[in-house]
């Protein structure tokens, strides 16, 4: 038997052993996405680049990405006024692909800087880990699980690049102005149906916990039946705050970079965007049907980054700032970069392949778009008032 039938089978298993039998859509994707043997980042099945692929990320595009953020690193290690052990924690390192042009830059470029700096990565995936171990066995680094890190142990900075979107969301949907929840259980089939593959069906019910309620306090958005319809469906990212709590916790002086695509609250919950943001992505293209090719697509809703920001506040992270990615990376320098490419003597296809990556990681729309948010902790006043270089508006 396959691993899609018997992820298919584990996940029938678990909801016939509730009572009532079923689970909340967040415990369907945690089981699809990250089942230990069967789920889509546990086992060969996810692809990331450009050819064969599901998906592809920044760091896919060349170094640049990842020379850039190292810019950024080092103003922060200087900021906290260059620490003998700085930190970079990468939480969800995929190929390890950018940690490796991470890594290359800061020793070509900052000696001193690369000697400070401690890399770890924090990786579910046990395939994606020894990727990571493959491509970065020319450099120390350290992998671990998030809970395994001492709480305010952390000079640094954490940074994720596409982590979020990946979290296990509760799905909602508004009946009669009343917040219902979205359950997964199995279609009941006639029994001369002799199919092995179990039939997964979506149901409504009371929400499994008071946080679903409480997440809209938290955000500052009011689902009044004046205002949404009935029938309106979305999502709520309970992991990401528990996560955001965690690295909180860790975080003893330093910062907290999140890249993702998503927007600030108003926007993801506005009337209008009434199914919510989960989309599939399967050889590079992207559908809304959860409960097909399970265990082999990737699934993802946006970023709430309200809630990130708030709920930063209430674990002691200041917010810093708030940016899309692709003004974060012109004041980082991409724009020279761009400038520079009249310049460098390379054959012509080269430079159009450059050229070309360098205008996705800043167009509007599409990477360009994603969100940049930046939080701090235990900094000083001093330290705190420096503006960071990626967050200076560009003239």
């Amino acid at each position: 038997m396959d691993s899609h039938l018997l992820l298919c089978q584990a996940i029938a298993d678990l909801i016939i052993t509730n009572s009532p039998p079923r689970i909340t859509f967040a415990e369907y994707m945690d089981m699809v996405l990250y089942h230990p043997e069967y789920g889509y980042y546990a086992s060969d099945a996810v692809k990331i680049g450009f050819q064969d692929s599901d998906f592809f990320t920044s760091a896919n595009l060349g170094s640049d990405f990842g020379e850039l953020l190292t810019k950024q690193f080092y103003q922060m290690w200087e900021i906290l006024d260059q620490p003998l052990s700085f930190n970079l924690v990468e939480m969800g390192a995929g190929q390890g692909i950018l940690a490796c042009h991470i890594l290359n830059y800061a020793k070509q470029e900052y000696p001193d800087f690369f000697a400070a700096v401690k890399y770890i990565i924090v990786e579910k995936s046990q395939s994606l880990k020894q990727e990571q171990q493959q491509r970065l066995q020319d450099f120390s680094v350290d992998w671990c699980n998030l809970e395994e890190i001492t709480p305010n142990s952390i000079i640094g900075c954490f940074f994720s690049n596409e982590l979020v979107d990946a979290f296990p969301v509760h799905q909602f949907i508004l009946d009669g102005g009343e917040l219902r929840e979205i359950y997964v259980t199995v279609e009941q089939k006639p029994e001369e149906e002799n199919s092995a593959l179990p039939i997964f069906i979506e149901i409504m019910a009371e929400p499994s916990t008071p946080q679903l309620a409480e997440y809209f306090k938290l955000v500052g958005i009011d689902l009044s039946p004046n205002t949404y319809e009935n029938g309106y469906r979305s999502e709520i990212n309970l992991a990401a705050l528990k996560w955001l709590g965690i690295v909180a916790d860790c975080l003893q002086r330093g910062y907290v970079l999140t890249i993702d695509y998503g927007y600030p609250a108003h926007r993801y919950y506005h009337p209008r965007r009434n199914q919510g943001t989960l989309q599939c992505y399967y050889q590079h293209r992207h559908h809304d049907h959860a409960y097909i090719n399970i265990g082999r697509q990737d699934i993802t809703a946006h970023v709430d980054f309200t809630a990130l920001s708030s709920w930063g506040e209430r674990c002691g992270l200041k917010k810093i700032g708030w940016t899309q990615q692709g003004l974060f990376l012109m004041a980082l320098g991409i724009g020279e970069r761009l400038a520079a490419l009249s310049f460098q003597p390379q054959p012509i296809s080269q430079l159009l392949q450059r050229r070309e990556g360098l205008h996705q990681l800043i167009n509007p729309g599409g990477l360009g778009n994603f969100g940049v948010l930046v939080q701090s902790r235990g900094l000083t006043a001093q330290e705190a008032s420096q503006p960071l270089q990626g967050l200076i508006v560009p003239e």
